[in-house]
């Protein structure tokens, strides 16, 4: 009698396996989904996806980064991508719809490969050599930034084809004027720079305020609307009476104790209001409560109060008027006061905002702006933060590449030579990734309605002789990108690469999906086949 060999479970019942193949094809199927349903908002011509939740709320917009976070994605390969394009996001402020198209060209062009039967790891090893000699040909490529113009350019060319467009020009020179009144060195610290949304009037009417706007309004309908050379004092402590930190009673017997309780209080809060005037402030911001009574000695003064301000603009309000936040009344002098041309309550829309504006040496300043309806406020939003972002980037690298596709266009010329001095398959492979890098300008051309196949015929024939030629998306014709102020920042484009190709390998290495049963806790579950419904 023969003895049955029992099979052994590993993993519980209803987990869901998927093996080599399988496995690759499943995942690299999830990065082309992803990469073709964000592909059409690329370039100038680029064109815009409206998102609604379950909830009914609506976002309109063509930035990657926003419409991977806002899709309710599921399958784990595309995850990553979405991984990426923050990380994009977060280290240069703009390129998140680059890496995502990026990241589906090479597993799209990987999975010709492995169909040819070569190892997923020669794949890796010749798209790590190609992406080490596409950081160099990068840096060759690069030229110092100039003067202000190209910092001009810089954003202009990141709104473009974005919700900012109607007002491009505009809110590039307020971008520029509000990165170089905060810079330090070549840091910018993009905290220093308030951004305060406000529907009503058109988006040429968004303002720079060298100083802070609060949505804030006078404590007291008595103190003045406006001040002039305000002296600022920031307050991190209550004008008003402490209560206790217990539970306590006070018991009063007579009517003369519950005078004289009140004539106390009272005599505090005038001593509180005292300190502050005898600072010589004319402006009280405060972050905590103004009792009533201590509004009516402020405002007999003359000096405009508000209350209860965010600790992060208290911060900002700091850096601006050169103010010293002071946590107990007692040690306010004239010393900690900050300075600032104007302190005035104005109306914008239909609240009555505070504006600190002309400090002499802002450190933090803020944008204000303006649009017909919150989702246009909320796309020039998006497209402003694109614009600090790239400027930040290009004041610490202070390098910058021509855009209209040209530079993808040069890489890819000079790494098909690099792809010829490597031996093997690997050859294959970095071929491949310089083909993959043609998915941009190929792209800008596809989203203008242009033929690609003519377009980047033209462009390599014209690189031969010219790396900074790239397309005029409006026209179809072929253009100096440096000399059109069609730029971006090097580190852009490094950055871009170096996520892509990471990604792309990270998904090529797998080869076993093993998803989790449902009932097992917030386990995954076996990933669909394509995008999910949104």
């Amino acid at each position: 009698m023969t003895n049955q060999i029992q099979p052994i479970f590993i993993l519980p019942e209803d987990s869901k396996r998927t093996i080599g193949k399988d496995a690759q094809r499943n995942n690299i199927m999830a990065a082309k989904a992803v990469a073709e349903t964000i592909r059409t908002t690329l370039g100038p011509k680029g064109m815009d996806k409206m998102l609604v939740s379950s909830m009914g709320d609506i976002i309109v917009t063509n930035d990657g980064a926003t419409i991977l976070d806002e899709i309710k994605i599921e399958h784990p390969a595309a995850k990553m991508i979405v991984e990426a394009a923050k990380t994009q996001d977060n280290e240069v402020g703009d390129g998140t719809t680059t890496v995502a198209i990026l990241i589906g060209e090479l597993l799209k062009n990987a999975e010709k490969l492995l169909d040819d039967n070569i190892h997923p790891t020669v794949i890796i090893k010749g798209y790590r050599k190609a992406s080490e000699k596409a950081m160099e040909i990068l840096r060759d490529i690069a030229d110092d930034i100039s003067d202000s113009d190209t910092y001009r350019n810089i954003a202009l060319t990141a709104m473009t084809g974005k919700g900012a467009e109607i007002a491009k020009s505009r809110l590039a020179n307020l971008t520029v004027d509000a990165v170089m009144q905060v810079k330090d060195g070549n840091e910018v610290s993009l905290d220093d720079i308030k951004i305060e949304k406000k529907t009503g009037e058109s988006v040429e009417s968004s303002e720079l305020i060298k100083g802070i706007l609060m949505d804030k309004e006078r404590v007291h309908s008595g103190m003045p609307k406006k001040i002039t050379n305000a002296r600022i004092a920031l307050l991190d402590a209550a004008l008003e009476i402490k209560s206790t930190e217990i539970d306590a009673k006070i018991q009063i017997s007579s009517p003369e104790q519950i005078q004289s309780f009140l004539e106390q209080e009272e005599r505090i809060i005038r001593e509180l209001t005292k300190k502050v005037i005898n600072s010589k402030a004319n402006v009280v911001v405060c972050q905590k409560g103004i009792d009533d009574l201590a509004q009516h000695y402020l405002a007999k003064e003359g000096i405009y109060a508000v209350r209860r301000v965010k600790k992060s603009d208290m911060e900002k309000l700091a850096k601006a008027t050169n103010a010293v936040i002071v946590s107990n009344v007692n040690d306010l002098t004239e010393k900690e006061l900050g300075m600032a041309g104007i302190v005035e309550a104005k109306k914008v829309g239909d609240e009555e905002m505070t504006y600190v504006r002309e400090c002499p040496s802002a450190k933090a300043v803020t944008l204000l702006i303006r649009g017909g309806t919150s989702h246009v406020v909320d796309e020039i939003e998006r497209a402003v933060k694109d614009a600090l972002g790239v400027l930040a980037a290009s004041i610490k690298y202070n390098k910058i590449v021509p855009g209209a596709g040209a530079v993808e266009i040069e890489l890819a010329k000079e790494l098909k030579k690099y792809s010829n001095t490597l031996s093997g398959r690997e050859q294959l492979a970095a071929l491949a990734f310089a083909n993959s890098i043609e998915i941009i300008p190929r792209t800008l051309a596809e989203n203008a309605g242009l033929d690609p196949i003519d377009v980047l015929a033209e462009l390599k024939s014209r690189h031969e002789s010219d790396k900074n030629i790239g397309i005029d998306v409006f026209t179809g014709k072929s253009i100096n990108s440096i000399e059109n102020g069609i730029v971006e920042p090097l580190q852009i484009k490094i950055q871009a690469i170096r996520s892509a190709t990471e990604v792309a390998e990270l998904i090529l290495r797998i080869d076993d999906v093993i998803a989790s049963g449902a009932d097992k806790g917030p386990g995954p579950g076996m990933p669909p086949q394509g995008m999910p419904e949104y």
